[in-house]
């Protein structure tokens, strides 16, 4: 029988599928979610592939009839270019060819698609009721595959780490991982946004789409959840984590069929919780001889690369730059948010003046996203948010561990920090609040403060009026 599905052109790169009439880019059976004027240059570039396309034809093509700026242009570019997952390395497909435009340079191969309604290809992308995530994650593919499986197995998840680790990222890949796994989907509450400890449950509600009872609204959303199959994810609880405890783990009792994924700076400590820590972004040991393409392979340099070149579009990390650029990621502790931070100053400062200014890391990196919560907008803000949610024996104690350089015992805090404030559990606490990172080896465990953790709280320090004593009694410790 003659097939008479209308049939669309469509093109073929790499792991890609670009299909211009329905407006529609995927990878593998993913549909790939870019803004409309990246598209539409993605459009232009691949329908005249191996041309070089001047950036006035773009400009005639995707801003007809409007003046655009070229810097315009250049920042739709470094969006197509990440949606592609393009990095030094690896898979090329827009090259940039100085003083003539731009050019697609991957091989592509013309098909037929079948042409679908417009309502069937909405339906083609429509999100599980999980945000879609605004850049392309990098080095936690192995983490992702990990707590999936993980999920399915004990039900009840907390991705705890530090402000900026990327917690809320890897728990969206998660959510999308499994979201077709349960026949009632998804659901993600942000709290990030929240005050009031007792809006906790109605930000479910709003969530799922239902109402619930003003007084006590847990349990008929337990009620309402009881015969459901979906995943259900707490982002961000740490500053109301009574009220996402005592939700989580209702639903964890009275939902059999619902798996809850939180995420959190310190455990929620309730029944059925597992606890899996985020880790750092990988770094290569220090090395003064490192080529770029051996730093390359490590996920924390990988970042940096790709966002440095989003903000300098012709960025590309040398051999001479690679020991100034892993060492940068190094005193950024290989947390993703003051990387990216970092590197979007490359633009204005180079690799070699960002170095130079490392040091004042607080008022350099304070160039976020604007669209970002206040507390990922600037290095400083999202330590703020972890230092005000401790209390002040907790901050005393906090400030007074900044004096120590590397690893420190229990022992040597007990020098430095008063003794009715030290108490057996004090540093425990930092611990579980991602502020100190622990080593454990048998029975012993040494302690150390993260590079930027550590220059937060020798400010805080200075700011009390602490330092010169702290530093005095650190000689002795």
């Amino acid at each position: 029988m003659q097939n008479l599905v209308p049939q669309a052109v469509a093109y073929a790169f790499g792991s890609f599928r670009l299909v211009p009439s329905q407006q529609l880019l995927l990878e593998g059976d993913r549909s790939i979610r870019i803004g409309s004027r990246a598209l539409a240059i993605l459009i232009v570039l691949v329908e005249r592939a191996g041309e070089i396309v001047s950036k006035e034809q773009i400009f005639q093509q995707v801003w007809p009839d409007t003046i655009v700026e070229e810097s315009n242009l250049r920042v739709h570019v470094t969006a197509l270019r990440r949606a592609l997952g393009e990095r030094q390395g690896g898979a090329r497909y827009v090259a940039s060819i100085p003083g003539r435009g731009y050019q697609f340079v991957a091989h592509t191969r013309a098909a037929e698609w079948p042409e679908l309604p417009a309502a069937m290809r909405s339906l083609r992308s429509a999100p599980h009721g999980i945000p879609l995530p605004l850049s392309r994650m990098i080095g936690r593919d192995a983490v992702v595959k990990s707590l999936a499986a993980q999920l399915t197995r004990w039900r009840f998840l907390t991705l705890v780490g530090a402000g900026g680790i990327g917690k809320t990222s890897v728990a969206l890949a998660v959510a999308h991982a499994l979201a077709e796994r349960f026949k009632d989907s998804a659901c993600f509450v942000d709290l990030a946004r929240l005050s009031d400890p007792g809006l906790v449950p109605s930000a479910l509600a709003a969530g799922l789409g239902v109402g619930a009872c003003p007084n006590d609204p847990v349990p008929e959303l337990i009620a309402g959840l009881h015969d459901k199959e979906m995943l259900l994810i707490l982002d961000s609880c740490e500053h109301v984590i009574n009220a996402a405890a005592a939700l989580a783990e209702g639903m964890f009792k009275g939902a059999s069929g619902v798996h809850v994924l939180a995420t959190s700076r310190e455990p929620l400590l309730t029944e059925g919780e597992a606890i899996v820590r985020l880790s750092p972004l990988g770094l290569p040991a220090e090395s003064a001889a490192i080529t770029a393409a051996e730093a390359l392979t490590y996920p924390a340099v990988q970042l940096f690369v790709e966002r440095a070149s989003a903000s300098l579009d012709d960025f590309e990390l040398t051999d001479a730059d690679a020991p100034m650029v892993t060492d940068i990621c190094r005193r950024l502790d290989g947390i993703p948010l003051a990387i990216e931070l970092a590197s979007g100053r490359v633009g204005a400062l180079g690799v070699h003046g960002l170095a130079e200014h490392l040091d004042d890391r607080f008022r350099l990196l304070t160039r976020g996203r604007r669209t970002a919560l206040p507390r990922h907008q600037t290095l400083r803000a999202t330590l703020d948010w972890s230092y005000e949610l401790l209390t002040e024996e907790q901050k005393s104690v906090f400030r007074r561990l900044g004096v120590f350089e590397g690893w420190f015992t229990s022992e040597a805090a007990a020098v430095v920090v008063p003794r009715d404030i030290l108490t057996s559990s004090a540093i425990a606490d930092l611990v579980a609040k991602s502020l100190v990172s622990a080593d454990v080896d048998g029975t012993a465990a040494v302690y150390r403060l993260p590079e930027t953790t550590r220059a937060y709280a020798w400010e805080k320090l200075a700011e009390a009026g602490d330092l010169e004593a702290a530093l005095r009694l650190r000689t002795s410790a």
